[in-house]
């Protein structure tokens, strides 16, 4: 069947998990309704073997109790905010901080600790809703957020969208962690990487931009070309927000700005595992993408199918508004007022050879 829908599991105080499995030829995505995500992703290699390209939590408790944000549907704000603080419109809001005394993707409850509702279903879609108040977790203004999946053969099309009753700031991300070897299968250091950008933004050592915007020629963050993952990655150690580095270093967890403009579908990012010939390009409508290779993972995580998740074996395409965007005015702009409604979308395709 095209679309099927059966229980996944229970929440902890009681509530149910509903697990959404979209099928498109050899192409197949399941999804939960527990933080929007994407459980796991099965596509083809240039051989037919078809395997699972996402990482994943095994069941409801590992997914509670983690806090690497496989898959989910990040909000209300992804990425970081320096200290949890911002001003909006003359006043100063203190938003929860759950990464030492920052806030990231989200707070301490964000879109990924709560279930969605699912509103639509199609043969081969799922549309999700989210309603939460003004003031949580330290937002303004009442939102409805909503996220829309899609499969088709070979490709994977993800909609995010949001309205609010009070002018508020908005960077809704999609956090599914890649391997396009699969999930269980080793880290992705050789697996090549191509990101459409000329420009990045440098971090602290808090994980949060300087405000500076810098070349990408000559630095080991220089993807203009496919590149392997790991040839610079020792280069650009940041053990970040009090966080240690199973590895001996973290390599990336930076914004890179891409060249076409903002708001207008374009492309991003271009992947390869030149063992399996699987390749992922991704388009957006956003001004930049996160590349995050899992530098902070541990194998003591246990994955899905049995595995643990050693340090890089998965990376993130985080396609967003710049992180800390509100305390920089040079920054694009994440605000959201009441009329308006905010649209991210990120389109996948899929081929291998």
């Amino acid at each position: 069947m095209p679309i099927s829908i059966d229980n996944y599991g229970v929440t902890h105080d009681g509530r149910p998990v509903q697990r959404i499995e979209l099928t498109a030829g050899s192409t197949r995505a399941v999804v939960l309704d527990l933080g929007a995500r994407l459980l796991e992703m099965w596509v083809p290699d240039r051989d037919g073997n078809v395997a699972d390209i996402v990482l994943g939590y095994p069941d409801v408790p590992a997914h509670e109790a983690g806090t690497a944000y496989f898959g989910a549907t990040c909000g209300r704000f992804g990425n970081r905010i320096r200290r949890g603080r911002f001003e909006l419109e003359g006043t100063v809001h203190q938003l929860t901080v759950n990464e030492g005394l920052n806030h990231l993707h989200g707070g301490t409850v964000g879109f990924d600790r709560h279930i969605w509702t699912v509103i639509e279903t199609q043969e081969n879609s799922v549309r999700m809703r989210l309603e939460l108040p003004d003031g949580d977790q330290g937002f303004p203004g009442a939102l409805v957020a909503e996220m829309q999946l899609t499969v088709g053969e070979g490709s994977l099309d993800i909609v995010m969208t949001a309205t609010t009753d009070r002018t508020t700031i908005i960077n809704m991300v999609h956090h599914s962690y890649w391997n396009l070897a699969g999930a269980s299968s080793g880290n992705v250091l050789e697996q090549e990487l191509q990101i459409d950008s000329d420009f990045y933004t440098p971090v602290d050592d808090e994980l949060l931009p300087t405000g500076e915007i810098r070349l990408v020629a000559g630095t080991p963050f220089d993807f203009r070309r496919p590149t392997p993952i790991g040839q610079a990655i020792r280069d650009v150690d940041h053990a970040g927000a009090g966080r240690s580095a199973p590895a001996g270093y973290a390599g990336y967890d930076h914004n890179w700005i891409l060249r076409k403009p903002a708001g207008e579908m374009g492309p991003c990012v271009w992947a390869r595992d030149p063992k399996s010939g699987r390749q992922m390009t991704l388009r957006t409508n956003e001004p930049a993408v996160q590349f995050y290779p899992g530098g902070y993972l541990s194998d003591e995580v246990t994955g899905k199918h049995g595995g643990s998740y050693a340090p890089f074996q998965g990376f993130t395409l985080e396609t967003q508004r710049f992180p800390d965007g509100p305390n920089f005015a040079h920054f694009p702009s994440c605000k959201l007022s009441p009329g308006e409604v905010y649209e991210h979308v990120m389109e996948f395709r899929f081929t291998a050879e």
